[in-house]
């Protein structure tokens, strides 16, 4: 970059005062100052695409290798697929035409009871018990709880 001292930024504002003027001056100054924060926007900005295409690159360069892996994978798991299929023909094939061979058979399903009697009730608590315990047995409407429920008046006050 340029190198700019105290000493050429003075220089520079001397120069800048005798053409310009001292009126018109700030003006100037202040565009100058816009535009150089314009460009150096733009140049930032520039600077974070170029960043964005490399990561974009490096990731689908990552992204093709590890494609590449997981192809691998796949045929390999196809291929020892393959083989284990094989190796179960070959195994089982003079085991289909024996007939002295002992086949499995699951067993037929049973009945189990279920253990249940359905037209007795198994836990009825007696009505007298309820009624000694202060079980409640029917139930209020709020309309009706707040009615039996509400405080009686003891007197004026």
């Amino acid at each position: 970059m340029i190198d700019l001292g105290i000493s050429k930024i003075a220089l520079i504002g001397v120069v800048a005062l005798i053409v310009i003027g001292p009126e018109k001056l700030p003006r100037v100054a202040r565009t100058m100052g816009n535009l150089l924060g314009k460009a150096q926007r733009y140049i930032s900005d520039v600077k974070a695409e170029v960043n964005r295409s490399m990561d974009l690159e490096e990731l689908k360069k990552m992204k093709e290798s590890v494609e590449g892996a997981a192809r691998d994978v796949e045929s390999s798991v196809q291929s020892t697929a393959i083989d284990f299929e094989k190796q179960w023909e070959e195994t089982t094939a003079g085991l289909a035409n024996d007939p002295n061979t002992p086949r499995w058979e699951p067993p037929p399903p049973t009945y189990k009871h279920p253990g249940k009697k359905f037209r007795l009730k198994q836990a009825a608590v007696p009505q007298w018990y309820k009624a000694r315990a202060g079980v409640r047995t029917k139930t209020l409407s709020g309309a009706a709880r707040v009615a039996r429920y509400r405080p009686t008046k003891l007197g004026s006050y």
